[in-house]
């Protein structure tokens, strides 16, 4: 039965990449993480500069390890005991690396890019800021539509990350979205990237797991 769930998964990726591609991104297929981090490795070259948004995805994949060992230089704000001042910088410092790794909330059959941040900082590194952006999402980031998208991005994705940052929500309580209004709250800002940016080089990378939130 996990043969069959692969093929089915692999055909659903692979409608989504000729989606994005007519969205104008680059995009890429890939069965498994060993596969996906091989082309990181060769499509980023040694030197360079890599911004890591917030994603457990990226960091799922054990690629930062093996980018700092080559000599890439990481810059990233997760990151024990630092100040409000220092993260800030941090993150501004992202959105000017040669290229900026992340993931999305969602992204759908139609190649629709959903995304909900606390801050901004990542949606708005993946629209303008670096020259080359990787988006990288596993099979179980894929909805059927964009509301699905914003659904999925809210009752999932936000939950789980409300509760690994102790966001004083309800959600880290109940487990479930309420649409809450209070200060703790960490869905504060939608994008949603029908095409790719005319300034910016999207590539989107799907692969044949799960992955992050």
């Amino acid at each position: 039965m996990d043969e069959v769930k692969k093929w089915h998964q692999e055909k659903v990726l692979l409608r989504v990449v000729e989606a994005l591609k007519k969205r104008d991104f680059n995009a890429e297929y890939f069965n498994t993480i060993n596969e996906l981090n091989d082309y990181l490795l060769k499509s980023i070259p040694t030197g360079t500069s890599i911004g890591i948004g917030g994603s457990m995805t990226i960091r799922e994949l054990g690629i930062i390890e093996r980018f700092e060992e080559r000599g890439n230089k990481i810059i990233h704000h997760w990151q024990k005991g630092l100040s409000e001042e220092t993260d800030k910088e941090i993150r501004k410092k992202e959105m000017l690396a040669d290229y900026y790794l992340t993931s999305a909330n969602a992204i759908t059959k139609n190649g629709d890019i959903i995304n909900i941040d606390g801050i901004g900082n990542r949606i708005a590194a993946m629209i303008y800021g670096p020259d080359n952006v990787f988006i990288i999402a596993g099979y179980n980031k894929i909805v059927p539509s964009i509301h699905d998208g914003i659904k999925r991005s809210k009752e999932i994705a936000a939950v789980m990350n409300a509760k690994r940052v102790s966001a004083k929500t309800p959600c880290v309580n109940t487990g479930m979205c309420v649409d809450c209004n209070v200060k703790g709250r960490i869905c504060r800002v939608i994008s949603i990237i029908q095409f790719r940016p005319l300034q910016t080089n999207i590539t989107v990378l799907l692969v044949n797991e799960t992955l992050g939130f």
